[in-house]
């Protein structure tokens, strides 16, 4: 296993095996999954960005076979190698339809998706719409991992552009707070601190956004003044 991919799930059995790939364009840093159904050795590749090397050696390295991209939102250091993969390994691509139609992304292999599950090489994905960070975010829930973007980081949640997205982002959290147990897995499209394939239950209890009752007190911290975009970029 390489230095630039690490197995972040160690459940044995038939569960999905999910591995980072950190990825990186001058001042972005991104994290990339490869989750692995481990029979079948099929996989799916979540938000895939900047180094196309680094995620063809880890396919060959775990022995998989790309069956498909999953996308969180239509950002750019989220979607940026998305077409091309596609175009190599000959899979499809899923994002929302609210994303797609707001965003106007589009790819010759796009397959828009509702929040009604499907199962692409033995894996069965969960789309979870939680907008707030774009009009049509979504997380997905493979197995007991979600795979969140920029929705939920262990820290804190996604830039919101104002006041109706950042009340859209107070419900998108208080839905996943009554959807995950507190053995899931979560993880985020950037690491800030703590690293990824934190268990619900400790995000839960450090992750201040996650507290507050009411979309107004949450709107009032999210669109805070002061915020800069090197603390912004303040990834790891």
């Amino acid at each position: 296993m390489t230095r630039a991919m690490h197995q972040i799930s160690q459940k044995s059995g038939a569960a999905p095996q999910v591995f980072l790939i950190p990825v990186a364009h001058q001042r972005m840093k991104n994290n990339n999954y490869l989750v692995v159904e481990p029979a079948s050795r099929q996989a799916v590749l979540i938000d895939p960005a900047w180094e196309m090397e680094k995620i063809e050696t880890i396919l060959a390295e775990t022995e998989s076979t790309l069956c498909g991209i999953l996308l969180t939102h239509a950002h750019f250091d989220h979607v940026h190698l998305a077409r091309p993969l596609a175009d190599l390994h000959n899979c499809p691509i899923w994002m929302s339809a609210l994303e797609i139609a707001s965003s106007k992304f589009s790819a010759r292999q796009l397959i828009a998706t509702e929040e009604m599950p499907y199962t692409i090489g033995g894996l069965t994905v969960q789309p979870i719409l939680t907008p707030g960070h774009s009009p049509g975010s979504v997380c997905y829930l493979i197995g007991e991992n979600l795979f969140s973007g920029d929705v939920l980081f262990a820290e804190g949640c996604g830039v919101c552009d104002g006041l109706e997205s950042a009340y859209a982002m107070f419900a998108s959290l208080a839905l996943l707070k009554s959807r995950l147990g507190p053995h899931m897995h979560i993880y985020p499209g950037h690491t800030y601190v703590r690293p990824p394939g934190q268990r619900f239950g400790d995000v839960m209890r450090y992750n201040m956004y996650l507290q507050f009752t009411d979309k107004y007190s949450f709107a009032a911290y999210r669109l805070r003044k002061g915020q800069n975009l090197r603390q912004l970029l303040n990834f790891l």
